[in-house]
């Protein structure tokens, strides 16, 4: 079976750079993969992707060396099934907030007799191998989001499930569920619980991850010891440069006129 290379990054104890793609499209999805990241991972949560467009993604990441992970809706086992069979490396499900949930969660990932998974790989198969189905489970990251007050309460519980691999902070959920504002920077009360939850992650042997609004965020969640690391999303990392680079030609048509005469 391939290797998955985001498993053996964070084994390493190094850091993963991971992409999120939130536009539904291949083109789109296969640009992002020669930008050179670690992962990428295909929201079909907030972003506008199904999943039809899910299974186009993959392939097109799969042109390269990247590592295809998925974001689920909701923690609803038929989804993560076939985003499984459709050929993605890990699943990172939203908003698990106690042991059962999170027992449910891993179950769903992982063949009899640890798991419930059903047998059918279909696409997974032609990525990763014939040899898919007796590696899977060990291969297959789990990623539970932690991004609430009772998430953050029941966190040792959480933490403590077997075959739970890893663990990814949503910030602005966090933001919203302990009284303070979406959106980056986290505000001071926000980063506090952040440092809690990567404390947590470290003490159960769970690697940690989190969703990051600019490369100096991502240092301070390194430097906190978040080894997988998320820069915003497609869609924003393309309005960004847009915006900048017309505000940029504006700003240069307006020296312009302030410093040439007349023609």
């Amino acid at each position: 079976m391939r290797q998955n290379e985001v498993r053996n990054i964070l084994k390493q104890g190094g850091t993963v750079i991971n992409g999120w793609l939130g536009i539904p499209s291949p083109v789109a999805a296969e640009n992002m993969a020669q930008a050179n990241w670690d992962s990428l991972t295909v929201d079909l949560q907030h972003g506008l992707v199904d999943y039809p467009d899910a299974v186009t993604m993959f392939q097109a990441i799969t042109t390269t060396s990247t590592v295809p992970l998925a974001r689920v809706p909701w923690l609803e086992p038929g989804i993560i099934m076939k985003l499984l069979d459709a050929g993605a490396y890990g699943i990172v499900c939203p908003m698990i907030n106690s042991r059962a949930e999170c027992e449910a969660f891993v179950g769903a990932c992982r063949y009899a007799p640890v798991g419930y998974r059903s047998f059918g790989p279909v696409r997974a198969t032609w990525y990763a191998g014939a040899d898919y189905w007796q590696h899977a489970n060990e291969t297959i990251l789990t990623m539970a989001m932690i991004e609430t007050r009772k998430a953050v309460d029941n966190l040792d519980e959480i933490l403590s499930v077997p075959g739970l691999d890893a663990i990814y902070v949503g910030p602005s959920d966090l933001a919203l569920s302990i009284g303070c504002r979406p959106g980056f920077p986290p505000e001071d009360k926000v980063v506090d619980v952040i440092k809690v939850i990567v404390e947590a992650a470290k003490r159960h042997n769970v690697f940690a991850g989190i969703h990051c609004g600019s490369t100096k965020m991502a240092n301070e969640m390194i430097g906190y010891g978040y080894q997988f690391i998320t820069m915003l999303a497609d869609n924003a990392l393309l309005a960004s440069a847009a915006k900048q680079a017309v505000a940029e030609l504006r700003g240069l048509e307006s020296d312009k006129g302030k410093t040439a005469g007349p023609y």
